[in-house]
């Protein structure tokens, strides 16, 4: 079931099958792997959806339906290299459609309250360069965006 030695394990109220299947939607190399149901023993009703393993480009997670008691918060997100502009932008659109929020410096909360950081390949470079002038005014300019723009940011550490 688990080829990989750390996963993610998310717990939702009740979405998790939901859940997988919006997130596998979004990520070329996804797949759900896995559903494992409630039985006679319990918490959940029996037959309904209790975890269900997928992966999101080769890595795996395992969404739980663990009920109401926990949620998430900005203390934890799943990070997001994409290779370009219009990569962060098909996605920022999607993760933050149907309820889901822009949140500052390339943050978002998904519509199931899971939070996204979706950046620009090339970023990291821009915000703690070598040259600290350069990179301070790169991250004002990152400082001042909730959605990402690389070109932006790297007029900013040129200096334009």
């Amino acid at each position: 079931m688990l080829n990989q030695k750390i996963t993610t394990f998310l717990w939702y109220d009740d979405q998790a099958e939901e859940a997988a299947q919006f997130y596998t939607s979004l990520f070329k190399n996804s797949k759900i792997t896995d559903v494992a149901r409630y039985s006679e023993a319990g918490p959940g009703k029996l037959g309904s959806v209790m975890t269900v393993v997928f992966e999101l480009e080769g890595q795996e997670f395992i969404a739980l339906n663990g009920g109401p008691e926990f949620k998430f918060t900005e203390a934890i997100s799943l990070m997001v290299e994409c290779e370009d502009q219009e990569e962060v932008d098909q996605l920022w659109e999607k993760l933050t459609s149907d309820g889901g929020q822009e949140q500052s410096c390339g943050w978002l909360k998904d519509k199931y309250g899971l939070c996204w950081q979706i950046i620009p390949r090339g970023l990291l470079e821009l915000v703690t360069g070598l040259d600290s002038k350069k990179s301070s005014r790169a991250m004002q300019a990152m400082f001042n965006m909730k959605k990402i723009d690389l070109e932006t940011i790297r007029r900013a550490y040129e200096g334009k």
